[in-house]
């Protein structure tokens, strides 16, 4: 049944995806503020076919700009945020050149950055600045890489003052909102997801994603919870490595409570 499940949901998704894709570039080819909204209706839509089930606990910051700094465990993790507002990501150079996955990411209008070159960084700073400025909600992952689900890795901080390379019209740093986010996967098939049985999700470290694809696909459906923290000030670039300490703590807090079954609100 499971190798069925698997053929059955991407021979779906592969058959609605170009379509999408196509969809997008036209409404980003026009301006059409529509392309913020199909890809939140895109990824529902995979995630409903994937068999994955969300709650969210806490309300996204109504205040711009906003950057959501997350946890990160699977390549699944952008679908599922994906289903909660417009968004896009701030994503490794290397993502732009997947098959079908980098396409995907460029018509959300996600930001690469290349860690090795600082001249391209600098570059993408100023973008995630100028989005950050335009009103867009960018989602980072500060660890820097996908985790085994179990836990959260050390935040980097580099990228969270990036709003205040952005232009405005006082010439003075742009205050900006850093949102902790912590996603974790809880259920698979309905039974509490242990430390066992997390890679099914998890997708980190050397595993080859087409295989890891597949074996999810055929596992059967799976119940993640989203927790959204209090929003921080980040007033001046100075401060961003004492927020990303803080999101750091208040992501692992959150993440554990939900492991747990803590997290109630």
């Amino acid at each position: 049944m499971g190798t069925l499940r698997a053929v059955f949901i991407l021979c779906v998704i592969g058959l609605v995806t170009p379509f999408g894709m196509l969809a997008q570039a036209i409404l980003l080819g026009v301006g059409s503020p529509a392309a913020k909204r199909l890809p939140v209706l895109y990824h529902r839509f995979v995630c409903w076919m994937v068999g994955v089930r969300i709650r969210v606990h806490g309300q996204l910051a109504e205040t711009r700009p906003l950057l959501i700094v997350a946890n990160h465990c699977s390549w699944l993790d952008i679908p599922v945020l994906s289903t909660v507002t417009p968004l896009s990501f701030i994503a490794k150079r290397e993502v732009a050149g997947w098959p079908v996955v980098g396409w995907l990411a460029k018509l959300q209008r996600t930001i690469f950055v290349d860690r090795e070159r600082r001249s391209r960084t600098g570059e993408a700073k100023r973008e995630i600045a100028e989005r950050l400025a335009a009103g867009d909600v960018m989602v980072l992952f500060p660890e820097g890489t996908s985790s085994d689900g179990n836990r959260v890795l050390p935040f980097r901080s580099a990228l969270i003052g990036a709003v205040h390379d952005a232009p405005n019209d006082n010439d003075s740093p742009m205050p900006l909102l850093v949102q902790p986010l912590a996603l974790t996967y809880v259920r698979l098939n309905g039974l509490p997801m242990g430390r066992q049985h997390r890679p099914v999700v998890a997708w980190h470290g050397d595993l080859d994603m087409g295989p890891h694809v597949w074996h999810l696909l055929s596992a059967g459906t799976i119940d993640v919870e989203i927790a959204l923290g209090d929003p921080i000030s980040l007033a001046t670039t100075r401060e961003r490595k004492a927020v990303a300490a803080c999101a750091e703590t208040a992501v692992r807090s959150m993440a554990t409570a939900l492991i747990s079954g803590q997290m109630t609100a």
